[in-house]
């Protein structure tokens, strides 16, 4: 990025999460920064089919003063194949990458001395996405209004709702966040508003891999 001296970075898929992760971090403890430039981690938004390329990745490794390089994907339906996709596209540059990606997240220093790291959403191992991930941190006394969420994002597909089987989690936690106070609050702002509980024990995994990639 021009004329900014970038030594972190996160390269993620949407704007929801480039919203959501500085809220998540801070809310964690973690002292995000009040401007792009004060950020303790530049985030940059990218399609995975344009950032899950063998000649990005090495381009993005060899950035002037480059000291911790993330990348984040949803697993969507089939985590293994998004990971051996990212695996195959960072082979040339990180030899050492291994050949399966850690239930921890992926953290390792490349031969060029830089580290790398990949999550996976919700948790490296299952399918889903960010708002899969997001379930995990819906409080503990929510518990029996989720499950009714998870019902009703059922029944109305039932009768016909035309969102698509991948998109069910979406459906459930905007379902679940209509019914908050205040209702249908953004995912960015329901963590910063602790209408999700962004310390829950398990989203903790995430906050884990995050300050061990990027020394914080």
């Amino acid at each position: 990025m021009a004329g900014k001296y970038v030594s972190k970075k996160l390269i993620v898929e949407g704007e929801q999460d480039k919203r959501v992760i500085p809220e998540l971090i801070e809310a964690n403890g973690i002292p995000w920064g009040e401007t792009r430039d004060t950020a303790i981690v530049d985030i940059q938004v990218y399609g995975s089919d344009q950032f899950v390329d063998a000649d990005f990745i090495s381009t993005e490794l060899k950035a002037s003063g480059l000291t911790s390089l993330g990348l984040m994907v949803d697993a969507d339906d089939n985590p293994r194949a998004r990971w051996s996709s990212i695996r195959n596209a960072c082979l040339r540059s990180i030899p050492n990458i291994p050949e399966q990606l850690p239930e921890t997240g992926l953290v390792l220093l490349t031969p060029a001395g830089i580290k790398f790291g990949v999550w996976i959403m919700p948790d490296n191992q299952t399918q889903g996405m960010l708002e899969t991930f997001l379930q995990y941190l819906i409080p503990d006394e929510n518990e029996e209004l989720w499950q009714y969420a998870q019902q009703a994002a059922q029944e109305a597909k039932n009768k016909g709702a035309t969102f698509t089987l991948p998109h069910f989690d979406k459906a459930r936690i905007y379902s679940w966040l209509a019914w908050q106070n205040p209702p249908g609050r953004q995912l960015h702002n329901a963590i910063m508003e602790r209408i999700f509980d962004p310390t829950h024990p398990r989203g903790q995994s995430f906050v884990r891999w995050f300050r061990d990639l990027y020394d914080v």
